[in-house]
């Protein structure tokens, strides 16, 4: 059911790749709420994935562009407000690549270069994108800005390798720039902490699907899927969350504050 919450605001919404993406999810819940918005994805990603479609069932336009080159980002932000005719309310960041995991290189013999690149493209990224809209004065007032995270920010997931870090990185960079864009234009900068959820790419990561139901077995909600994810951001993006800002926001069924639960304990206590 739709409640309007986000009728007259415009967003640019980054990462949809296909209908298992949150970002397509959010794209379709925004649109549903009365949002118009640019859809945007490194050219190489949009080859690989179904963006033409939600553009056309959104009414949406895509704008191309890789979050780690500041003039792309500049094209970006000129090409969303022309087309949408005034400032940008809302952003989503919802972009994360490691090319150390895609070729499964362990923790302990990092690629350094690789590194660079997981850092550049999955936490920078949010660092250029909010400077260059800053200094482009691009977001309305009051707007919004989300990334999307993961708790191994905080605690160890030995499979998740250099994107733990990276998502530390992301956080922090909500946080600091969060100060700064808060006091300059009162925009909320936040992250969301998700479950894992079965989307293409993190359906890569090696022993996802065996994580996936250990999760859920922990979570007293269970997983929180995509679409959960989306009704979420659209609160984000909304006036009714005016004073939330700086923070990492678990959406996560519970999971970042059980320790453990008795299914888990009944799986080691089986013979």
């Amino acid at each position: 059911m739709s409640h309007q919450l986000l009728k007259g605001k415009r967003g640019i919404i980054s990462g949809a790749l296909d209908e298992n993406s949150i970002a397509w999810k959010v794209a379709e819940k925004c649109h549903a709420e009365g949002a118009s918005f640019v859809l945007t994805n490194a050219p190489i990603a949009m080859r690989m994935g179904e963006i033409n479609k939600l553009a056309e069932s959104t009414n949406s336009k895509i704008i191309p562009a890789d979050a780690t080159n500041m003039d792309e980002l500049k094209a970006l932000f000129e090409g969303a407000t022309e087309h949408l005719g005034g400032k940008i309310d809302f952003v989503l960041h919802s972009i994360g690549m490691s090319p150390n995991i895609r070729k499964n290189i362990p923790y302990t013999g990092l690629n350094y270069d690789f590194y660079q690149k997981s850092l550049d493209v999955s936490a920078m990224s949010l660092h250029k994108m909010l400077s260059v809209a800053y200094n482009m004065d691009a977001i309305n007032e009051w707007g919004s800005v989300v990334a999307l995270s993961y708790i191994a920010a905080q605690r160890t997931y030995p499979f998740y390798t250099d994107m733990a870090d990276a998502k530390a990185m992301l956080e922090s960079v909500a946080r600091s720039f969060g100060y700064h864009y808060g006091k300059h234009r009162h925009v909320r900068v936040n992250t969301i902490s998700q479950s894992p959820t079965k989307t293409t790419a993190g359906s890569g990561i090696k022993g996802f699907g065996d994580f996936y139901d250990y999760a859920d077995k922990i979570s007293p909600l269970g997983n929180a899927d995509a679409n959960a994810c989306a009704d979420y951001c659209v609160l984000m993006f909304s006036d009714m969350s005016r004073m939330v800002t700086m923070q990492n926001l678990y959406h996560d069924g519970g999971y970042s504050n059980t320790g453990i639960s008795n299914e888990v304990m009944e799986m080691f206590g089986k013979e």
